[in-house]
């Protein structure tokens, strides 16, 4: 008697068994099926970090984000800046986020896509900003870096430039200064630069 139920008892393991891994499969196939390439990808830490900072983002109102290549690649996005104050009051810049894998170790690169005369930014649209730099920190975040870059336009600094004869003009005359960036804003020539309209 004590044999047929040992029996019994493997049979039914055996059974469960097969009936998991059918289970298994099935779980597989549907997510093979779901992406057209296979099971998820497994997240770094940093695309996981990301993800946390870009659900929590608080950006002001005149900033908005767009995902160029599509929700499902996060490391990749843009921030449009339209300040409603200071020199740049009404225009609009594009600014693109490239984040590595190792994000939040190393800050984002960041580049400006609008051409912009502007002490801080060169017009390779390099951006001059010390948390993107040596004042970066892994507790600093995308929302951070908006903020920085929101503040360059109401308050540009002329003391940190990349762009030396925008700063040299708004140290020593801000009139001149908001002139020649009016006049690229709207799409005319500073100097021997021409810029594209951004109002």
């Amino acid at each position: 008697m004590l044999i047929i139920f040992l029996s019994r008892q493997a049979l039914y393991t055996t059974i469960t068994m097969i009936r998991l891994f059918k289970v298994k499969e099935k779980q597989k196939e549907e997510a093979k099926n779901a992406t057209g390439n296979g099971p998820f990808k497994k997240q770094s830490a940093g695309e996981l970090r990301l993800h946390k900072d870009i659900t929590e983002l608080n950006l002001p109102k005149s900033c908005t984000i767009s995902f160029p290549s599509g929700k499902d690649n996060l490391m990749t996005f843009e921030i449009t800046i339209k300040p409603d104050e200071g020199y740049y009051m009404g225009g609009k810049f594009l600014f693109t986020f490239n984040v590595c894998g190792i994000y939040p170790h190393e800050a984002p690169k960041v580049k400006c896509k609008t051409k912009v005369y502007h002490p801080n930014i060169d017009l390779e649209g390099n951006v001059c900003l010390n948390i993107l730099r040596e004042d970066w920190k892994p507790v600093l975040n995308i929302n951070t870096i908006v903020y920085g870059l929101y503040h360059l336009f109401t308050e540009p600094n002329h003391e940190d430039p990349l762009n030396h004869e925008a700063a040299d003009v708004l140290r020593d005359n801000p009139k001149v200064f908001a002139s020649k960036v009016r006049t690229a804003m709207a799409g005319g020539r500073v100097g021997d630069t021409f810029f594209t309209k951004c109002i």
